[in-house]
């Protein structure tokens, strides 16, 4: 049977399509009891989000400030304008090689353009309604990119980590790790304390008290401990000193054609995995809560967010999972909770800036490590290496080459590795039994195939009963057996009832079968097409005399028995 048309009346609206969430939620009615919930939560993320944003910022090649610019500015329009209820926007882990990358290419003004460039791409992949689309990521690839940066994230806190003295540290990960070792020697003890006790300060909080904010009071005390035992270990003070207590002028940045040429490819690589991370974050969401985001509605978002952090002097912003889900678990109601937590943000900037002075870069070191191994899916990882060579390979491969060539370049081949395992296990489904003299007899009370005695006494006639989805992948096996038409048979009945969906290769393969069918006087019936298989049919030319259509086998069997005039 087929699928009929929805009306226009059901189909979604711009309107349904692009609504910010914030307006949905305001509409339901909204008092002092979701706002004291939204408070909370909007507080227990900033808390998180405090450390997480200098730390990714730092590890980008970034300033702090850049860091809580781009969650301040981001978050706050993520939250407004996007399509999900939950959704908390800033810089993530996630973008740390790409902009650190783009940085030492580009500078930081090429870094902002790339920002507000990917922006524009992200608004206009929401608005043409690709969001759907950017959803189908193969889970493999997922895990391996996200394992992979882990890795690469870890290995550019090595230097703060043991507090190595690296000059110029290189960004390949095998020649940094040659130039680390190269400087082992030089390993402070003060700054392996400091790292080390924040790291232990976070898994024992999280052990003992799991709600409390273990990361920022870790970095809190350590930090505290530090500046009262004078440890001789990097600060923000010392390195970026400190950061300032207001937000920037909003300015533009250098929108000459030369500079958007050179940074272009940044900018795709930013819209590309910013784009999969929102969404990303957002159905991860989804599945905590039962509610449904707006895709589109949150690619447009993220590209005004994007916009907006990059006239502050941010960087990328992107949907985060680890303080989405942080959202949902505080309690959140909707979208003022991460509008909140840019505003509490902005509050601690405003008001104890001063003490960012003091916060040890082995301190922050710490916490990332704790985020690279975080982001490992170990339990997925197992579960896809035992899945089979097919799972386990676009999996490696996605993994490896993040971590030694590139991550748009990691995830395209991941993507194209997963429709060749897709397309390879389409085409396995997909099958043909030929039955002669014997023909199927359709029957609604019984799906099993029942044959039909009087037809099976017919020996001039062949049914063919194709299964599954004849697309380019299948039409090679499908082909070569109905190719084999003997010339002894007067007519050839092709069964469509089973198939979903026929691509333009299958229809130019049955258009192949049909001429070749004429010139052996082989009389060629289809049976059993869909509309949308018939219309694929037609299009291609498949028309009487060539071919002859009929709703069932049965039906193709009478009408050859018929008497014909003439």
């Amino acid at each position: 049977m087929s699928k009929r048309a929805l009306p226009a009346s059901a189909k979604p609206d711009f309107t349904e399509l692009f609504m910010p969430k914030i307006v949905t939620v305001l509409r339901e009615g909204y008092g002092a009891a979701q706002l004291r919930a939204d408070a909370i939560a909007g507080l227990t993320v900033a808390i998180i989000a405090l450390p997480l944003s200098m730390a990714i910022a730092i590890a980008s090649g970034a300033t702090p400030a850049q860091g809580l610019y781009t969650a301040i500015v981001g978050g706050f329009l993520v939250s407004a304008l996007g399509g999900s209820r939950f959704q908390i926007g800033g810089p993530a882990g996630a973008f740390i090689v790409l902009v650190a990358t783009t940085v030492a290419q580009h500078g930081m003004e090429g870094l902002i353009l790339a920002t507000f460039l990917s922006g524009l791409m992200l608004a206009a992949l929401g608005l043409l309604r690709l969001g759907t689309f950017i959803k189908f990521i193969p889970f493999p690839v997922t895990v391996g990119f996200t394992a992979g940066i882990a890795v690469i994230i870890f290995a550019s806190q090595i230097k703060e980590l043991f507090g190595l003295p690296v000059a110029q540290e290189p960004g390949e990960l095998i020649e940094k790790l040659a130039a680390l070792w190269q400087v082992r020697d030089g390993i402070s003890v003060a700054a392996m304390t400091v790292s080390g006790g924040t790291v232990a300060l976070i898994l024992i909080l999280r052990w003992l008290r799991p709600n409390w904010p273990g990361m920022l009071i870790a970095v809190a005390s350590v930090s505290a401990a530090s500046a009262l035992l004078a440890l001789p270990v990097a600060t923000i003070g010392t390195k970026f000193g400190g950061i300032p207590n207001a937000l920037p002028p909003p300015s533009l940045p250098d929108l000459s054609w030369a500079q958007i040429r050179a940074v272009l490819p940044a900018a795709v690589s930013f819209t590309l995995l910013g784009a999969i991370e929102s969404l990303l974050s957002a159905v991860v969401a989804d599945g905590m809560t039962g509610r449904r985001h707006r895709s589109n509605c949150e690619l447009v978002a993220q590209g005004v967010a994007n916009i907006g952090s990059s006239l502050f002097g941010g960087f990328c912003v992107t949907g985060t999972i680890a303080r989405t889900a942080t959202n949902v678990r505080a309690g959140a109601h909707g979208p003022v909770a991460g509008m909140l937590h840019a505003l509490f943000l902005l509050l601690f900037m405003l008001l104890a800036a001063p003490l960012a002075v003091y916060i040890p870069l082995a301190a922050l070191a710490g916490v990332l490590a704790v985020v690279a191994w975080n982001m490992i899916e170990r339990h997925a990882i197992g579960i896809l290496l035992r899945s089979g060579w097919g799972e386990a390979t676009v999996l490696g491969a996605t993994f490896f080459l993040t971590i030694f060539r590139d991550l748009t370049e990691a995830i395209v081949v991941g993507l194209a590795l997963g429709s060749v395992l897709f397309i390879q296990r389409m085409s396995r489904a997909t099958a043909i039994d030929a039955q002669s003299p014997l023909v199927p007899r359709d029957r609604a009370d019984n799906p099993e195939q029942v044959y039909d005695e009087h037809s099976a006494a017919n020996p001039d006639v062949v049914v063919y009963r194709i299964t599954g989805v004849l697309f380019f992948g299948a039409t090679a096996s499908i082909g070569s057996v109905l190719d084999r038409i003997q010339d002894n048979y007067k007519a050839l009945v092709v069964d469509f009832s089973a198939v979903p969906f026929l691509d333009s290769t299958g229809a130019h393969m049955i258009e192949g079968l049909a001429q070749k069918a004429r010139k052996r006087g082989v009389e060629l019936w289809l049976t059993g097409a869909s509309r949308d298989i018939l219309r694929a049919l037609l299009t291609h030319g498949l028309r009487k005399p060539a071919v002859h259509y009929a709703s069932t086998v049965d039906d193709a069997i009478r009408a050859l028995s018929a008497p014909r005039e003439g």
